[in-house]
């Protein structure tokens, strides 16, 4: 192997077992012997354990970032763009279980920090922007924009996690039920929800 290919094997490794023992349950000696190398190898690549965990968290925070800002960068309807932020999220559960694993076995969702809840606050930044700009059209206080982003984040984040275990009911049914709760609010649930917009 080059030693390009070696540091990706080396990461791949890591994280798998990162995601199934998470960080503390991971050892150099387990990532060395599932790649088949000696422990030596993977100091020369990552300088040890915390090195190879931060480099397999920068990664999935990337990933996931980059499809909610993409879901996000487009000018559309406001539901349009709740729909694409919730199937952004639930892409990447379903495409980079592991990472999202990784993610957030040690920065869970509720918590108010870690690696993922800082991810999620810059997600909702994206979204208050956007809001914000919805409220001003419509003559809703710009200044709760603040307050909706983190709900909404939050619902569709935590939805994720529950998803990430269950995988029932299908992604497109779960997107479309949480923009059927985030859009239409409790009282004027519909009771068969559907995307405006499928992909």
């Amino acid at each position: 192997m080059t030693g390009k290919e070696r540091r990706q094997q080396l990461l791949d490794v890591a994280r798998a077992l990162f995601a199934e023992k998470g960080f503390d349950g991971t050892s150099i000696e387990e990532i060395a012997h599932r790649a088949n190398v000696s422990k030596p190898v993977v100091y020369e690549h990552f300088g040890g354990k915390e090195g190879i965990y931060a480099v397999v968290v920068d990664r999935e925070m990337h990933s996931l970032m980059d499809g909610m800002t993409e879901a996000l960068s487009e000018d559309a309807h406001p539901r349009l763009l709740l729909e694409r932020a919730a199937g952004a999220l639930l892409n990447y559960i379903e495409g980079s279980t592991d990472g999202f694993r990784i993610l957030v076995r040690d920065s869970p969702v509720a918590s108010s920090t870690g690696t993922f809840s800082s991810l999620l606050n810059d997600i909702a930044s994206q979204v208050e922007h956007i809001l914000g700009i919805q409220f001003s059209k419509t003559g809703y206080e710009p200044k709760l924009a603040a307050l909706y982003a983190q709900a909404l984040v939050g619902m569709v984040a935590l939805t994720g996690q529950w998803w990430l275990e269950v995988r029932k009911p299908k992604k497109n049914e779960v997107a479309a039920h949480l923009v059927n709760l985030a859009w239409n609010g409790l009282s004027h649930l519909e009771g068969k929800p559907t995307l405006r917009e499928r992909g």
